[in-house]
């Protein structure tokens, strides 16, 4: 049948933009550091909890999770009903746009950030208000806030921002949601928090308190090195978590990843010592990239983003040949996961090649 899908869909869903995931490689020695992974194998009571739970995944998971949800509570210091449990962080921002966007209703972004938001929001049949980053890699919050009208649905905030690693100051988030109508929910996305090493670093506990439109999105695919099993949490307001319960898939995050995920949050000794060996290894890549005479922004996340330009594609070859995989964005730049010490020296030889091509 010709042009079936234009009778199946809604516009807006024939014209999303693809997803692209990082490239693993296509050889064994290639070292892969275009998905911001951690570059460490699962923790051990990661691993133990897995091969104990194994056997009873004929039963349906807990729906609500709830040994986790009181685990998060005790670990954030926030209540049950204020924390809500998701397939990743990124499938909990799906469902609060479809709760909140109406048709053609306005969501406030930072651009670039990461690129599953314009595809969540064009999703829910909402329309992508991008503001451009600030030349730091920062986001412009003073252009945020003018970009906000009576048709604002949602606003999303990035810290620190993918792909730029940018990281927002408490004082700057505070100072911005005080002049957000309450109306409109601000999700403010710190997937990459753990990694954070700034004065005034955000403290969301404090901005929950004091706002009850703002939603705080962690992860367990980061630091705590569950990328493969999908697993992330709202904190918010008891109302807010309410209404996202209501609209979250039945039995959405599984078995595994929940004992997974309860696991990883026991570990945390071992867990702040592996994110203090990336904050080393970063300190050590930039410290690198500046002696070759490059510029990153100040990366507050376990990715640097090197703004290359029309060279971002010869780059990326570059890396290819090196034997590393990162993350081009068009002829924009080029993200670079921080992992393993070798794939630092592989990116370093591959920009020096730049340099002298």
């Amino acid at each position: 049948m010709e042009n079936a899908d234009q009778m199946w869909f809604r516009p807006e869903v024939l014209s999303l933009p693809a997803y692209v995931p990082g490239k693993k490689g296509s050889r064994d020695d290639v070292i892969k550091l275009a998905s911001n992974e951690t570059p460490f194998p699962a923790l051990p009571q990661v691993q133990a909890v897995i091969a104990a739970c194994a056997g009873d995944l004929n039963r349906y998971p807990d729906m609500y999770a709830g040994q986790l949800v009181s685990d998060i509570a005790a670990f954030c210091e926030w209540p049950d009903d204020g924390i809500v449990v998701g397939n990743g962080s990124t499938a909990i921002i799906e469902k609060i746009l479809q709760a909140v966007v109406t048709p053609g209703g306005e969501v406030v972004l930072p651009w670039r950030s990461f690129e599953a938001y314009p595809i969540a929001i064009q999703s829910a049949g909402g329309v992508s208000v991008k503001v451009p980053l600030r030349h730091d890699g920062g986001h412009d919050l003073r252009a945020m806030v003018g970009a906000i009208t009576s048709n604002t649905r949602a606003i999303l905030l990035c810290s620190p921002n993918n792909p730029t690693g940018v990281s927002l100051t408490h004082t700057e988030v505070q100072a911005f949601l005080a002049e957000v109508p309450p109306t409109i929910p601000v999700i403010l996305d710190e997937a990459y928090i753990d990694f954070v090493e700034m004065a005034d670093k955000v403290n969301s506990r404090e901005l929950l308190l004091a706002y009850e439109n703002l939603v705080v999105l962690h992860t367990f695919s980061k630091a705590y090195g569950l990328a493969g099993l999908r697993c992330g949490y709202a904190l918010t307001c008891p109302a807010m978590a309410a209404g996202l319960r209501a609209i979250s898939t039945p039995f959405g995050v599984n078995a595994l990843a929940q004992a997974a995920a309860s696991a990883a949050l026991r570990s945390q000794p071992l867990v702040r010592e592996q994110v203090e060996v990336i904050k080393a290894e970063r300190t050590k890549f930039v410290a690198a990239l500046k002696v070759q005479g490059w510029n990153v922004p100040d990366s507050q996340a376990n990715f640097l983003w090197l703004a290359l330009g029309k060279h971002s594609a010869m780059f990326e070859e570059l890396c290819n040949e090196e034997g590393v995989t990162v993350r081009r964005f068009g002829s924009e730049g080029v993200r670079v996961s921080v992992a393993e010490p070798r794939g630092s020296l592989r990116v370093l030889r591959a920009l020096q090649r730049l340099r002298q091509a």
